[in-house]
């Protein structure tokens, strides 16, 4: 009976170990992820997420695309993606023009429906971002065709 329980007992410390080993990689890991995705100075490192407010002047900024998001870079990208894209593709979201009236009552309906979270500081940030960048865009009647080579077509 000695022996069975002393193998057992190192069976267990082996295992709490393990467990201790394992715990301690999942919180550097979430720290990680924190730091790199969710915290806004630690952001500011990265180049595929950093804020376009921080360049010295912002009208030296093009549009252009965000390479990881699809998103449109300007002022409060980063507010977006954070709290947009937890839930929803951001195809989601730059597939629909709306003003900001329109994204406010878009934003309303997932706090109320979706369980969205309340925005805090960064509602005004994002409506801002939305609206500048997913507005309605009125273009009238569709553009021509523009056709290489016309070929009949045989009865």
């Amino acid at each position: 009976m000695g022996n069975v329980h002393k193998t057992y007992r190192k069976r267990a410390r082996r295992l709490y170990r393990i467990l201790i080993v394992i715990s301690v990689l999942v919180l550097i890991t979430a720290i990680a992820a924190f730091y790199l995705y969710g915290d806004g100075n630690a952001s500011k490192g990265n180049p595929e997420y950093s804020d376009p407010t921080d360049a010295r002047e912002v009208g030296q900024l093009e549009k252009s695309i965000d390479s990881v998001s699809g998103f449109i870079k300007a002022p409060g990208l980063r507010e977006t993606i954070i709290n947009c894209t937890p839930c929803h593709s951001a195809q989601l979201v730059t597939q629909n023009r709306m003003t900001k009236e329109g994204w406010l009552s878009t934003i309303r309906w997932m706090q109320k429906t979706q369980n969205l979270w309340d925005l805090g500081e960064n509602e005004p940030i994002i409506l801002e971002y939305l609206a500048a960048n997913y507005a309605p865009v009125e273009k009238g009647r569709r553009e021509n065709l523009e056709v290489e080579e016309w070929y009949v077509l045989e009865e």
